[in-house]
């Protein structure tokens, strides 16, 4: 590998960038317990799901924000642990969704609708305010991905929620919160991925400035 081949990433050291990350905790963080509550209220696994993401994201930006400055190492053994944060989600949304198949009862549709269109709202402003730092290095596309990810969710929230009301069938919700499940699984994977070649370039790149 060339020592001198690699541009560097942003790595998230501005003061507009932290001043938006933490606007996005806070919107996160809100919204877990609003999403939270409806989750157990209406008995809808795609929005407990959700609520789960959320205050997963919470904790894993407020992680984004005290490491932006460190060494790169430091970054992505940060947006590692996102990583496998995130997959640990998926596979607590995957167990709630099959235990609910065995026990489980009609949720509420209304409130999947509702709750689903607000945190749909929620996480487009997250994604807006986020957009100009979408590309960077793992810690900083982590927060990226997650927030996107949040945003598509939501959207299919609010059409279980209609479909859940239209067939009078908890199987849309279960299904959403499988598919959410998937979608956590795959960008965590992603989010390891780039973690690891950060690694491996940090390795590269105190080799080359022990030469």
């Amino acid at each position: 590998m060339d020592c001198c081949s690699n541009q560097p990433k942003f790595d998230g050291t501005s003061k507009a960038y932290r001043r938006a990350l933490i606007a996005v905790i806070v919107i996160n963080a809100v919204m877990f317990f609003v999403e939270a509550g409806a989750g157990v209220g209406s008995g809808s696994e795609a929005l407990k799901a959700d609520a789960l993401d959320f205050a997963g994201d919470a904790l894993t930006y407020t992680i984004s924000l005290a490491v932006i400055g460190s060494s790169l190492a430091l970054r992505a053994k940060a947006a590692m642990f996102k990583g496998v944060f995130l997959g640990a989600t998926a596979a607590a949304v995957l167990a709630m969704a099959v235990i609910d198949v065995f026990a489980g009862e009609l949720p509420s549709a209304p409130t999947m609708g509702w709750i689903g269109t607000l945190a749909l709202v929620a996480n487009l402003v997250s994604v807006l305010i986020l957009l100009r730092w979408r590309d960077g290095d793992a810690n900083v596309r982590s927060v990226w991905l997650c927030s996107r990810n949040d945003a598509i969710g939501n959207v299919g929230v609010v059409i279980a929620g209609f479909l859940v009301f239209a067939l009078q069938s908890r199987f849309p919700d279960l299904i959403l919160a499988v598919l959410m499940a998937g979608l956590f699984l795959r960008s965590a994977v992603s989010i390891i991925k780039q973690a690891r070649a950060e690694m491996a370039e940090e390795a590269v790149s105190n080799r080359c400035g022990a030469t």
